[in-house]
């Protein structure tokens, strides 16, 4: 399980009430490269109870080579296809916190997947704020390229409308990380267990 981080030197409280509302759904975290989808969800799954499972991890434990070679040696097709089937798999073995690379939920057989099995959360950031924090790494195949910059913008303007199907969005800004995960339990709180979002209330059944 993941180490439970404190904020402002208190232990965040345990969501037992919300994880078993969750039933066996996975909650899904969607968006940008460099929107913190890796770093949120390691302190959500902690706070829930729950693996956390990241999908690019999970693609190159199967395939056997880094992202960046399978892009290389067979092309972005090759690793899209399969993404889907690694994500698909994931989605069987909830409850989870299960971050996905940015392109995955471009994809409409992904998006069918993670409706039926999970709750998807889009990490929405600014083309500022991603530009800033993916410029401190150099492993993104897609933006290795003369105008890496002009890359993301487009890119950005390609997905947010799909982004934007998720089931809750959340602002990933420069806050401490607990303060996205906090919002992000309200969120699920308002949609899955409204009973435990007043302190000393039981949360409902499962359900999925």
């Amino acid at each position: 399980m993941s180490e439970v981080v404190t904020h402002n030197g208190v232990a965040p409280q345990p969501q037992t009430g919300l994880s078993a509302a969750l039933g066996r759904r996975s909650i899904v975290l969607v968006g940008m490269m460099g929107a913190g989808k890796s770093s949120v969800g390691r302190r959500l799954a902690g706070r829930l109870g729950i693996p956390f499972v990241d999908a690019d991890v999970e693609i190159e434990k199967a395939a056997g080579m880094s992202i960046t070679e399978i892009f290389a040696a067979h092309g972005e097709p090759y690793f899209r296809a399969g993404e889907t089937r690694v994500i698909a798999r994931l989605l069987e073995s909830g409850p989870q916190v299960l971050a996905t690379g940015g392109g995955a939920f471009m994809n409409a057989e992904t998006r069918a997947a993670i409706r039926a099995k999970g709750i998807s959360v889009w990490l929405r950031a600014t083309l500022e704020i991603l530009s800033r924090r993916i410029k401190r790494r150099g492993d993104r195949p897609l933006l290795k390229n003369v105008d890496p910059a002009e890359t993301l913008r487009r890119l950005l303007e390609e997905r947010d409308p799909v982004y934007a199907e998720a089931d809750i969005t959340v602002e990933s800004r420069d806050v401490p990380h607990e303060t996205i995960v906090d919002e992000i339990l309200e969120s699920l709180r308002s949609r899955v267990a409204p009973a435990a979002a007043s302190p000393g209330n039981a949360a409902p059944g499962a359900g999925s």
